[in-house]
């Protein structure tokens, strides 16, 4: 982006903005539907990369003195209840988006018999109040459905959750709540781009965005799912959210946390993703409790009343390295460490670096491959290394640095579980977890439980030998870590 320019691109995909000079920058963001004149000139730009056609050439708008345009300002954002042409839309738009999976079908089929079912009550009554009752239970029945079909479990192409995306566009704004502030704003939260200075915009109700300023429920007792990425923390996590009155995000947290400002690396001359207590500040406490509180819904899709406290279950890789961040943010968090063995857990994440699924940050100077997964302190060595050291690395920085944090901590706020076990006992794991955390269970698993939403291939315990010449000769340098992991997990 050169000084002065003006350009649109498509927030729905991934993105950011980097500066790779020395001079500080301020990218103006301006998140509009766009008004006729707007559109008529987006008719006449060109995209990135593309020669000028015939006498085209870009022109200056230099502001006239004393003359001020006329602007006009979106005044509507969420109608009383969304209209079923528009509820089709957007459902539309997200099944097009959809990551190939066999479970679409009758998701799709569930999905066009609520389309249907809205389109009938809004023709008897439209916007009128007395409606809201059968509006509100088609859309309670509509979500219990289709996370019986697996709903939650599917991707988008934009990495997104289609579960989240969908409660996001579709179900949380269906109906609008009466309760909610004036709509200033039709994005859901600050834009926060690496290596850029942004003005942020004011979080509001959105139907674009993925967040609202709801004012949610107490967290009481908040448990976090911590272990190094690809530990099978999703399954774990996808397994307890089937707890009757435990509520999620949905998914992980990525954005939630580092778009809070000063948290995300790009914000910390890129150290890591570590925070300690002294990053818990009085506003970042208020403004992350407040983002965790607005985006829960439990097993079926509700959200929690406003008043009650709520079990919160979390669960993203990187919180290894926020232990006592998050133990100031929540004073009575309690943490799950999962353990796996280290060799499953290096194969995976040397398979996952190779996909490029789990890009996480263009970091300066480095030459690798776009980094993948957490962040951990140090990384800056690992420049030019191998994959598979860069890999063991990861493990094994993170994997200490979370065993010292858990080990400051008084023992009732921490429990482990080995993820062998866990699959060898889903049932027996899930009633042990519960009974610990203090909630109740009331669900009979099978012994095979479902893919996990971030499975890359069949599941096999030996499937790390395809990588054996990478890790078999670095077991020994961090055997260490590797036993105490082990111990911690009670192996």
């Amino acid at each position: 982006m050169g000084a002065g320019e003006c350009w649109i691109f498509d927030t729905w995909r991934r993105h950011r903005v980097l500066n790779e000079g020395s001079a500080q920058r301020i990218h103006l963001v301006a998140d509009t539907v766009g008004g006729e004149r707007f559109w008529d000139l987006l008719s006449e730009g060109r995209a990135p990369g593309q020669a000028y056609h015939g006498e085209w050439r870009p022109r200056l708008h230099p502001p006239v003195a004393g003359k001020r345009a006329k602007l006009d300002f979106e005044q509507v954002n969420a109608p009383a209840v969304m209209s079923p042409w528009e509820v089709r839309e957007h459902m539309v738009f997200l099944l097009g988006e959809c990551v190939a999976d066999p479970r679409l079908g009758a998701i799709q089929a569930a999905l066009l018999r609520f389309s249907r079912r809205w389109q009938a009550l809004w023709a008897c009554h439209g916007e009128d109040a007395a409606g809201r009752p059968r509006y509100q239970a088609l859309l309670d029945a509509t979500r219990r459905e289709l996370l019986g079909l697996g709903a939650d479990r599917i991707d988008l192409r934009n990495d997104v959750g289609f579960w989240h995306a969908l409660n996001s566009h579709v179900f949380d704004m269906a109906l609008s709540d009466e309760s909610r502030p004036a709509q200033t704003d039709v994005h859901g939260q600050p834009d926060v781009h690496a290596g850029a200075v942004v003005v942020p915009e004011p979080t509001a109700p959105t139907r674009s965005g993925i967040s609202s300023s709801r004012v949610g429920p107490a967290l009481e007792r908040p448990v976090f799912i911590v272990s190094p990425p690809r530990s099978g923390s999703t399954l774990l996590f996808e397994t307890l959210a089937g707890a009757p009155q435990v509520y999620t995000i949905g998914d992980e947290s990525h954005q939630l946390i580092e778009g809070v400002d000063g948290l995300s690396p790009a914000q910390r001359d890129y150290h890591s993703n570590q925070l300690g207590a002294d990053d818990a500040r009085f506003a970042v406490v208020q403004e992350l409790q407040s983002r965790f509180r607005n985006a829960l819904c439990d097993r079926e899709g509700r959200v929690p009343e406003r008043e009650s406290a709520v079990r919160m279950l979390e669960k993203t890789p990187k919180n290894a390295l926020r232990i006592p961040f998050l133990k100031a943010v929540f004073p009575d968090a309690k943490f799950i460490y999962l353990h796996r063995d280290p060799r499953q857990v290096w194969g995976s994440m040397i398979d996952g670096w190779m996909s490029g699924r789990f890009r996480m940050y263009s970091l300066p100077g480095w030459q690798g491959p776009t980094w993948s997964f957490l962040l951990t302190p140090g990384w800056q060595a690992l420049n030019g290394q191998p994959l598979g050291e860069i890999v063991a690395r990861q493990w094994e920085t993170a994997t200490r640095i979370m065993l010292d944090d858990l080990q400051t901590l008084p023992a009732d706020d921490w429990a482990s579980v080995d993820y062998g076990r866990f699959l060898a006992d889903p049932q027996g794991e899930a009633l042990r977890l519960s009974a610990w955390a203090g909630w109740a269970w009331d669900r009979e698993l099978g012994t095979e439980l479902p893919l996990s939403r971030y499975t890359l291939s069949q599941p096999d315990a030996d499937k790390w030998r395809r990588h054996a010449a990478e890790i078999e000769p670095r077991l020994a340098q961090w055997r260490a870590t590797i036993d105490r992991a082990a111990r911690a997990a009670g192996l």
